[in-house]
């Protein structure tokens, strides 16, 4: 079973909501175990703020992109913007040094907790930052769509 879907939204909180929603959707459709499927979201969501918050600034930056893939036993979930990237490109991420009490700057720390392996870089030949990160999925008993 495969099953995968992008979105180009605007960069504003409500979009952030809109993105989990369908993500929720899509993960309890396929039958995917709540704990999962709640890591993910939760990972999902900062990782769309980040790109509201970070995304750019201007007419050229008004937008972000999500994909979602849920291949066989895997999903993984890229989140792209047209903002200043980071310093370096296609490298897994390092090791989070946000103090634990810090207002800003978890974000990445919490979706390196909550995924299986996490990416973060620059969009080739676009600029713009691009963090992916993917998690081996568990299923419900009744899953309808269950990888066999």
């Amino acid at each position: 079973m495969s099953i995968w879907w992008s979105l180009r939204l605007r960069r504003d909180a409500a979009s952030v909501r809109l993105a989990r929603r369908l993500f929720l959707g899509t993960m309890e459709t396929a039958g995917v175990d709540p704990d999962i499927t709640y890591d993910l979201s939760v990972a999902l969501s900062e990782a769309c703020a980040n790109a509201v918050e970070h995304g750019g600034s201007g007419e050229s930056c008004e937008a972000f992109r999500v994909t979602a893939y849920l291949d066989g036993e895997m999903c993984r979930i890229e989140v792209a913007d047209t903002g200043p990237g980071f310093p370096a490109t296609g490298r897994a991420a390092q090791p989070c040094t946000a103090p634990p009490d810090a207002e800003h700057g978890r974000g990445l720390c919490l979706i390196q907790e909550l995924a299986d392996h996490v990416t973060i870089g620059t969009e080739p030949g676009r600029g713009g930052a691009v963090v992916s990160f993917d998690k081996l999925l568990k299923w419900r008993e009744d899953a309808p769509l269950a990888a066999v």
